[in-house]
């Protein structure tokens, strides 16, 4: 029933897409099938309430739609464009000699190309604005307590000493909070909680800091992507569903993971997801560090204290969140051996995602 109601909205954006006279136009039917509010986003929202068959089926016939509608798009997009310009050559009073453009064109030796985790980013975002998710953003700077407090990590809580923490040296005035530059994205959950009411679901992309030896799978400076979706009857395997479509879209192939158990101060129960390497095969190597898997994906089922902090009426809603590491994530897709490679600044890698 929902595939035959799929084909016969396709069929009907077709129908109204060849109506359409210019570019607004072309971007305001796109955003009214594609858009939060839109049919395709709601049946991709509501996937939560089909069986495991159902999902496997309907998932990628959705997620198809949305790439073959946003590939219509674009070409009818590239035909406006190019109509405007034969119009106005047609009348302009300059014209332009095109005749030594081959060989102004040859003598182009370089040009500007997307830094992989940029693209990975994008790649991500929309997996996730398909299924109904927000984008969000937060301040690089942070207060102690958007970094540690309000995710149920007190002062005294070991895991302030598992993270190596930039630290400002001005001193917190009497009843507030240290300044740093912050450790992860989860800061962005407490900002994105308190902002809006349940149910919710966003993802929050961005920088993260911390004070760590470099090697070959770790910096001091790397990215990562945080997700938190707040619900009623949220449970793991609705956790496990999302992250396992996240994967098999970027990879574009079935991906070996575990699921194992995890501490995080502000999820409980936690886990951490696991990736077999895709550099070695599992094999071992050093990105790996020769056990064959690659720590990816912490993540689990918030915290009561955490959804109490966002001001969350914990008895009510609950919800799962999760951190992706995109820097790790990049290096599974490209087959990165050296995370130093990435922040190097070195032109030479990155003309090589020209292409991508």
């Amino acid at each position: 029933m929902i595939e035959q109601k799929l084909n016969e909205l396709y069929q009907k954006f077709k129908s109204e897409l060849g109506g359409v006279k210019d570019r607004a136009a072309a971007l305001n039917l796109k955003a009214l099938y594609l858009g939060k509010q839109g049919p395709i986003t709601e049946i991709l929202a509501n996937m939560k309430n089909l069986s495991i068959e159902e999902r496997k089926i309907v998932g990628p016939i959705a997620n198809g739609l949305k790439e073959k509608i946003q590939q219509d798009v674009e070409v009818s997009l590239q035909k406006f464009e190019l109509d405007e310009i034969n119009l106005s050559l047609s009348q302009s009073q300059n014209k332009i000699d095109l005749s030594l453009r081959d060989s102004l064109l040859a003598k182009v030796q370089n040009h500007g190309g997307a830094h992989p985790i940029w693209s990975i980013q994008r790649e991500i975002e929309d997996v996730f604005l398909s299924m109904g998710f927000e984008i969000i953003d937060g301040p690089h700077i942070e207060d102690e307590y958007h970094n540690f407090e309000a995710l149920n990590i007190p002062a005294d809580h070991p895991a302030r000493d598992m993270q190596d923490t930039f630290w400002f040296e001005t001193e917190a005035k009497p009843g507030g909070f240290r300044h740093l530059l912050r450790t992860h994205t989860s800061t962005i959950q407490v900002r994105g909680m308190k902002q809006r009411r349940p149910p919710f679901r966003f993802i929050a992309p961005g920088k993260v800091f911390r004070c760590e030896r470099t090697d070959a799978s770790h910096e001091m400076v790397f990215h990562q992507l945080e997700g938190m979706l707040v619900d009623k009857n949220v449970s793991v395997a609705h956790l496990i569903y999302f992250m396992k479509t996240l994967l098999s879209e970027i990879f574009k192939r079935d991906v070996e993971v575990r699921l194992r158990p995890g501490f995080f101060p502000f999820v409980e129960p936690g886990f951490e997801l696991d990736i077999k390497c895709l550099l070695c095969k599992g094999e071992g190597c050093s990105v790996c560090k020769q056990v064959g898997w690659v720590e990816l994906l912490p993540c689990g089922m918030i915290h009561p204290n955490v959804l109490r902090a966002g001001d969350i009426d914990s008895r009510e809603w609950n919800g799962f969140a999760f951190g992706l590491g995109l820097d790790r994530l990049v290096m599974m897709k490209y087959a990165i051996d050296d995370i130093r490679h990435i922040h190097s600044g070195d032109l030479r890698f990155v003309e090589q995602f020209k292409s991508y």
